[in-house]
């Protein structure tokens, strides 16, 4: 499934199933990501030391083992793959349930404001309620303002559940945020 958004400035875009091929971009978009978004809200210490081609090794591993996570990246002639999201089924307790969790949505930091969040996010919503589930759940730093407003703004809210996330040595408090979904139309 490929979309690619009506807007003027993302009319380049498209939204394509990952390969294992992508998996040193999605690293970097995912290193560079955390790198931007997180400065001031996680220990500085554990940024620095995120690695590109270990992010990318482990990305491979988790590719190649992981066959409920669905993962896409946006791309864009030129700059090739600029974003990434991923999802599957809602981890609770090590267990997973017959809910959808969005697991991730990163896009390079010099493409924030560009339409590739939202293309990414129109196209995990699509898939996810395609896969039968009947809503989307994600959790976000509670400090993270940004973040916060674009998944609002993509029908999502809290629901009042918190919990800490360790990082770096330190707990980071995170809210849950769920989204109904639509059942896809019938054909």
């Amino acid at each position: 499934m490929t979309t690619r958004p009506t807007s003027a400035y993302a009319s380049d875009l498209s939204v394509r199933s990952m390969t294992i091929d992508d998996c040193e971009a999605v690293a970097t978009i995912r290193v560079r990501g955390w790198q931007a978004a997180y400065t001031g809200l996680i220990p500085q210490a554990y940024l620095d030391a995120m690695d590109i081609a270990e992010d990318a090794q482990r990305r491979r591993g988790f590719f190649a083992e992981r066959n409920t996570v669905v993962n896409v990246v946006a791309e864009r002639p030129g700059p090739g793959v600029i974003g990434w999201a991923c999802y599957g089924p809602y981890r609770a307790d090590g267990r997973r349930l017959a809910r959808g969790e969005l697991y991730a949505v990163y896009v390079l930091p010099e493409q924030r404001g560009t339409g590739v969040g939202r293309a990414l996010m129109a196209e995990i919503l699509a898939r996810s309620a395609a896969d039968g589930f009947p809503d989307l759940s994600l959790w976000v730093l509670k400090e993270n303002a940004p973040a916060r407003r674009f998944y609002e703004r993509a029908g999502f809210a809290p629901d009042g559940a918190e919990e800490p996330f360790q990082v770096g040595g330190v707990l980071v408090p995170e809210v849950r945020y769920v989204r109904p979904l639509s059942p896809p139309a019938a054909g």
